[in-house]
């Protein structure tokens, strides 16, 4: 097995992303937006209120982990980890009021994912069983104009009111730019792709980096 695929156990879904993204155009201007490195002690893992959407390998794998009693099928047929109501205790502060008040299940009392912390306990890197779109956020590929895109979801793009709305995804005036403060998923796509995307977005003006 390749080293940089041994950083995840979901290693079909790995090679689609990987795929994706050696030609995937790189959105620079969503990468100036102003946001905040990721601080659970203050979000309170607000952007696992309503779980995840699994690809049927995350599913499959997590399943045979002894995760099945967390994970579901929805009425459209997508694999979806499921919620718990959440208290107070559990929300932040700013939690934002159109969220359901809900928390996946695989979250702990300390708000810390439970596939995490068995990575860590096991010597693997961190995300080594997290599902791939829980580590990504708020970094999304998507298809534009036929090519596939990686961005930053924007307020004005935000149509269902998630990842603009999290405090990772949400622009505030004393963050950094994306860029930067995204720097530990940006060096994670960077090995999986064997594309330096942190290197591409921080480059000097007319700087060319090479892939």
């Amino acid at each position: 097995m390749n080293d940089d695929l041994k950083m995840s156990v979901f290693q079909e879904s790995v090679k689609v992303l990987s795929q994706q993204l050696r030609e995937a155009a790189v959105d620079h201007e969503a990468f100036e937006k102003s946001l905040p490195v990721c601080d659970l002690v203050r979000c309170r893992a607000t952007c696992c209120h309503d779980g995840v959407i699994l690809s049927e390998e995350e599913g499959q794998v997590l399943g045979g982990l002894g995760g099945s009693g967390g994970i579901y099928r929805d009425p459209v047929g997508k694999l979806r980890t499921r919620t718990a109501e959440a208290s107070s205790e559990h929300l932040a502060t700013d939690f934002p009021e159109h969220f359901p008040k809900t928390r996946c299940v695989f979250l702990d009392e300390n708000h810390h994912c439970q596939w995490q912390l068995k990575a860590v306990r096991e010597g693997q890197h961190p995300w080594f069983y997290k599902p791939i779109s829980c580590w990504l956020h708020p970094l999304l590929i998507v298809k534009r104009d036929g090519r596939f895109q990686l961005t930053i979801r924007s307020r004005a793009e935000d149509r269902r009111g998630f990842a603009s709305y999290t405090p990772c995804g949400r622009s505030e005036k004393d963050g950094s730019p994306a860029r930067q403060s995204l720097r530990m998923e940006l060096e994670m796509l960077s090995r999986l792709s064997k594309r330096d995307f942190y290197a591409e977005l921080n480059a000097p003006p007319g700087f060319s980096c090479s892939t």
